[in-house]
């Protein structure tokens, strides 16, 4: 029997369910029914269980590793572990205020005016319905909460403020071409809560109070998350929650060359032999929009005159990849996908763009990319547009906030379910994962995107950042953006290095500060500075308009903006193994390569404060130099000029400088000099780090040996990861772990027995940090033992 337990409070009804692992699910209406999100990217909860007792004044159940209190007078939650201690609980003398909501639905007729126009943004297309409708009654309202006053929040998703810690602030929660929700908030206390309703919410921890806002639900639900106090079981509980990520191709942590746009193939086929005649790695080439034929936008068909038959075989000769761009709008009176969406009834009401809530539509779609665009062997798809209703892509001066959202969101009601509108681009990634794996031997599927939802990860789509502008104070802001979208349980994120847009036109969203791009110096540095930050990210691409971003826009071999580029993309390719070894954490606990700081050590209040700084797992610590050291925009010389960067380094441990010989205790900060070459990283002690051979290419083999680097000073852990890179054998436990412990006490480094059934002899050079020895082992798949 299910564990539920229902109860009515000034006119709210409540529900509580045991989910499996010590899950609650909170769900609030004034009805009774108890409606849930019927795309809810809840797939792996089930039926918990629970011990009930009734105490003077309350009602309380405890879960495995979990007590929840509820207030017989006003229904008010409170959370506490299994010590007793207080984790977070509900304002207790209202917990929440609801008010019916109609959820109506637009009508469309054969008459309707259809409005296109092409932007920035690519072709869009609107249409004002015919009439709207009551479907059915939702709820609107406040959630509110009693935040503890040492603790620190991240989550949400990324945004464009900067923010990292959302203590004292408020956000606006709905899909943008700058924003991307992941409606997941977590606590350095090690309590997450998912919030599963896909209509428009809005964040607050202000003046105003503390709540979550909702405007049109089925119902307000929710499910409180506990591990056992740390983020990483926490985190390893939101996977079983929404589902795991697969492991993306090892190709995607190569470094990816795209711009706004190559034109044709021979242009693509140019651009990739000038890299493999430099020697600098790639392994990506990107091809934006409009490989269809002109006046049929989005047709999933080539023009052939630009990209022959065979052009993206003649791209994997030179050991690339190519990946695709794809909309889901369709445009254009000879576009024949247009015309079968239309047909089938899988058009929403703008005939333009798809239902991907229709699984019927989301099969025409995968069968179109199929048939149409498959021929090339493309590896890779380009998601772009995947929030397609937005009304303030245009216009000199930027709308404030609270009314961006109401006319974003009013759009998006037009065309969708009103309590669904954040929820496109989930069921658009989960149609091009099931195409594409249609074929079970099929390759791995990577899907670019531009919006997202928690659950996303499952369908192999990393999330950017959106067409942002080329300034400083943007590539500031990223820093703690992709931490709170990462910490949500959303592992792939990353940017457009360099910024999409750098120099400065009429629109309010066209604001970059380098009107002369590549030819700028000022430029130069925000774009390696860019790069450094990315190279520790899940996708290390350059893209944009406005000026072009291959390596020798920016000189010439010897020149020093070119060699630090190089330098940068050699040091990813570095940190491959590293890298990919963590992929594989993620797929198996849920756990974020990019981790917040404050999160990993939530025992130290200075990092709550700390936004400009990220750990690459629980090793490496990383502080991006986002702010310019030599040259200011339109190439103005810095007088007197400050190299100089503070880093706060994590108490509890002490940190290695990477690239010095500096080793200092946590809890304080230290100043590095930081020149144009140098990103300041310092590794933890007890690290265990694997160092690739750098190579052109992710699957190179270059008969060099993985450098194992111990970092001594205390006990160490790490699995090393392998496989074939490509395919999906590793569901059937094709691959190779190797756990590495390092004792410090004896200075001995154990690979253990390897797990999986892939056997592989592994070739390692090890050595201790700062030591002059090497010892080269060969790895078979048994226990060993090693003294560097």
């Amino acid at each position: 029997m299910q564990a539920e337990w229902t109860g009515v409070f000034g006119g709210i009804h409540l529900r509580l369910r045991a989910r499996e692992d010590g899950i609650l699910q909170v769900t609030r209406d004034i009805c009774g029914q108890f409606r849930g999100n019927e795309y809810s990217p809840v797939i792996g909860c089930p039926e918990g269980s629970w011990t009930r007792r009734t105490e003077a004044g309350s009602e309380v159940f405890t879960l495995p590793g979990l007590y929840v209190r509820v207030n017989r007078e006003t229904g008010a939650l409170s959370f506490a572990n299994e010590t007793g201690k207080l984790l977070l609980q509900e304002r207790p003398d209202c917990p929440a205020e609801l008010q019916p909501a109609e959820i109506r639905r637009s009508v469309f007729s054969a008459e309707t005016r259809i409005t296109e126009k092409t932007g920035a943004d690519g072709a869009r297309s609107s249409a004002d319905p015919a009439a709207t409708e009551t479907d059915r009654t939702g709820v609107r309202g406040r959630q509110y909460f009693c935040f503890q006053e040492n603790e620190a929040l991240y989550g949400l998703g990324s945004h464009e403020e900067g923010i990292g810690n959302l203590r004292g602030h408020m956000r606006l929660l709905y899909q943008h071409n700058l924003k991307a929700v992941v409606p997941v908030l977590v606590s350095t206390a090690g309590w997450g809560i998912l919030f599963d309703m896909g209509c428009g919410m809005a964040f607050h921890d202000d003046k105003e109070g503390s709540f979550m806002e909702i405007d049109c639900a089925d119902s307000l639900d929710w499910y409180f998350v506990y591990g056992n106090g740390t983020w990483e079981s926490l985190t390893e509980k939101l996977r079983g929650l929404t589902g795991p990520a697969p492991m993306l191709p090892r190709y995607a942590l190569g470094f990816i060359q795209s711009k706004e746009r190559y034109v044709n193939a021979q242009e693509l086929e140019d651009t990739v032999a000038e890299y493999r005649r430099r020697k600098i790695p790639l392994d990506v080439i990107v091809q934006d929009w409009q490989t269809w034929p002109e006046g049929q936008w989005g047709l999933k068909q080539y023009d052939r005159s630009r990209y022959p038959e065979g052009f993206a075989d003649r791209l994997h000769t030179m050991n690339v990849r190519v990946m695709l761009s794809i909309w889901p709008h369709m445009q254009g009176d000879r576009n024949s996908n247009r015309d079968e969406m239309i047909r089938e009834g899988c058009m929403l009401g703008n005939r333009s763009t798809y239902d991907a809530f229709s699984p019927k539509g989301r099969a025409i779609y995968g069968r179109q990319i199929r048939e149409g665009l498959m021929t090339e062997k493309i590896d890779a798809w380009w998601c772009d547009c995947t929030e397609p209703f937005e009304a303030d892509w245009q216009g000199n001066e930027r709308l404030p906030d609270e009314e961006r959202m109401r006319v974003n969101t009013g759009e998006a009601r037009k065309y969708l379910d009103p309590a669904s509108i954040s929820l496109y681009s989930l069921l658009h990634s989960r149609g091009i994962w099931e195409e594409m794996r249609r074929d079970p031997g099929a390759p791995r599927v990577l899907n670019l995107t531009r919006s997202s939802w928690a659950g996303q990860r499952r369908y192999a789509a990393v999330t950017w950042s959106g067409d942002v502008c080329a300034t400083w104070e943007t590539l500031r802001r990223h820093v703690p953006e992709g931490l709170n979208f990462m910490a949500a349980g959303e592992p792939f994120w990353n940017c457009d290095v360099g910024g999409f847009f750098t120099s400065c036109r009429e629109p309010w969203f066209w604001r970059g500060e380098f009107l002369q791009g590549v030819e700028d110096p000022g430029y130069r540095e925000l774009f390696v500075r860019w790069l450094q930050y990315a190279c520790f990210l899940t996708m290390m691409r350059a893209h944009g308009t406005d000026t072009p971003r291959e390596i020798w826009q920016f000189g010439d071999a010897g020149d020093r903006y070119y060699e630090a580029i190089a330098a940068c993309i050699r040091m990813r390719y570095r940190l491959l193994a590293y890298q990919y070894s963590l992929l594989a954490e993620t797929r198996e606990k849920g756990i974020p390569a990019v981790r917040v700081p404050a999160l990993v050590f939530p025992e130290d209040p200075r990092l709550r404060e700390t936004d400009n700084q990220m750990m690459l797992g629980s090793g490496i610590l990383v502080c991006p130099v986002t702010r310019p050291v030599e040259t200011l925009p339109g190439g103005e010389k810095i007088a007197d000029a400050d190299e100089n960067t503070e880093v706060y380094l994590p108490a509890g441990c002490r940190w290695y400088e990477a690239d010095g010989d500096g080793l200092y205790n946590g809890g304080q900060a230290v100043t590095v000099r930081t020149p144009l070459e140098k990103v300041p990283v310092f590794v933890r002690e007890g690290t265990i780090l694997p160092l690739s051979p750098v190579r052109q290419y992710t699957e190179e083999e270059t008969g060099e040996p993985v450098e194992i680097v111990i970092f001594p000073g205390a006990d160490g852990a790490f699995d090393f990861y392998d496989d074939d890179g490509i395919s999906y054998a590793y569901e059937q436990g094709e691959y190779q772990r190797i756990p590495m412990r390092w004792n410090d006490r004896e200075q001995v480094l154990t690979l253990g027995a390897q797990e999986g059934s892939l056997r592989r002899e592994q070739r390692f050079a090890v050595r201790l940090r700062g030591g002059q020895e090497t010892r080269e082992i060969l790895y078979t798949g048994e226990e060993m033992m090693v003294r560097p």
